[in-house]
């Protein structure tokens, strides 16, 4: 019997596996082709025959509509691309301030799971288990309809020693208003933050020759917070604080925070949260309990158990999936028009389309300003977590 293999060491053999490998490729090519030529005649063909007006040149007519929360200057008579610019900006607002609280209370739940305190340990299992088992959008109704929608009015406020007020038409803040020479402070925290960044990559340097280094946090925070209070001290510290107060019927002044973006905010990072806790405590379990209690063996306190030797190790495993719940968060933003909020979808995926009736440029305009930002998010923690792997080899 004769052996099969110089059959498969020949090079007939692996240029007909080349030729057939590359063949079905150009097959695959050519059908999503001809797929993506299918759908964009029949679409032009069904806009044609509608006689549907196309093209991108509504973004510089007119908007006509009033938008409540917008951080650039807006009215209605600013055209649809400012528009989408104001919606974009709350978009954005939304999922950062939702990140940084879901990743606060992520973390914290997540490390109550690891908790040897049965209250504690408790406590955070049962956050998890029934807030990732309610539906988002539930969850939503509940906050705004149930929550926030029953609060009194504005002259019956919820007051938190008449600075921070609640009632039914939001949350109202004070505001640091910034007086002539808060310029120099910015300028002063700006240099901090570049002399910060500087002071621990040369510490990390020095750490990683000698084996030994300066502590990193007091000289970073030196940085950070002695600069500009030094420059506002030297300027008369030109800021002061803006109250809301009550004038009519209504709060002045301050920061109003709008009931739909709380209750999206709280919707949002709780619900994320619930993720987020069970990726860390994984996170933190895969780590070799070897190395914890040798830690301990030495005699090292907790603290340092879970900054130096826990925690470290544990984002190396953290971070991918972590990667994706942010992005399932940015894309959860989407569940804002359910209660009128005025994000991208809102905004312009319903009272755009509604007014220009041009459905296929809007949507285009919509989906490819959350696949944009989902990709910056998505090559910024790929940064991060390359940057994390290369400083633990």
């Amino acid at each position: 019997m004769r052996s099969a293999a110089p059959a498969l060491l020949s090079p007939d053999h692996w240029t007909r596996r080349r030729f057939s490998a590359v063949a079905i490729q150009a097959s695959a090519l050519v059908l999503v082709a001809a797929l993506v030529w299918f759908g964009a005649t029949n679409a032009v063909a069904n806009i044609e025959r509608l006689g549907v007006a196309t093209g991108f040149d509504f973004l510089w007519r007119p908007a006509g509509f009033a938008i409540e929360q917008h951080l650039i200057p807006y009215d209605e008579s600013s055209t649809y691309a400012t528009a989408f610019v104001v919606a974009v900006l709350n978009t954005i607002v939304l999922a950062l301030v939702s990140l940084v609280l879901a990743t606060i209370i992520g973390f914290a739940v997540g490390l109550g799971r690891r908790s040897r305190n049965a209250l504690a340990h408790g406590v955070a299992t049962s956050y998890v288990e029934t807030i990732r088992n309610v539906p988002l959008l539930l969850q939503l109704f509940f906050w705004y309809f149930a929550m926030l929608r029953p609060l009194p009015a504005p002259r019956q406020s919820l007051s938190l020693f008449h600075v921070v007020f609640l009632n039914s038409r939001g949350l109202m803040l004070p505001r640091l208003v910034a007086d002539p020479g808060f310029d120099l402070v910015l300028w002063a925290l700006a240099a901090g933050l570049s002399l910060a960044a500087l002071a621990a990559r040369l510490l990390a340097r020095r750490r990683a020759l000698t084996g030994s280094a300066l502590r990193t946090w007091p000289i970073v925070l030196a940085c950070v917070l002695g600069l500009p209070l030094a420059a506002a001290a030297v300027t008369g510290f030109p800021m002061h604080w803006e109250v809301p107060h009550l004038r009519g019927f209504n709060f002045d002044g301050g920061i109003a925070v709008l009931p739909e973006f709380v209750a999206m905010t709280l919707a949002l990072s709780l619900y994320s949260a619930s993720y987020i806790a069970e990726i860390v405590r994984a996170g933190l379990d895969a780590v070799s309990r070897g190395q914890i209690e040798a830690a301990r063996a030495l005699g090292l306190k907790p603290g340092a158990v879970n900054g130096k030797i826990l925690i470290p190790q544990a984002l190396r495993i953290i971070v991918p999936p972590l990667g994706n719940e942010y992005l399932r968060l940015f894309r959860n933003t989407t569940l804002a028009a359910a209660i009128a909020y005025s994000d991208l979808t809102q905004v312009f995926g319903g009272t755009v389309l509604n007014q220009t009736a041009q459905a296929l440029e809007v949507m285009v305009i919509v989906a490819g300003t959350y696949l944009v930002i989902n990709l910056a998010v998505s090559s910024l923690l790929n940064w991060y977590n390359r940057h994390i792997a290369w400083e633990q080899r």
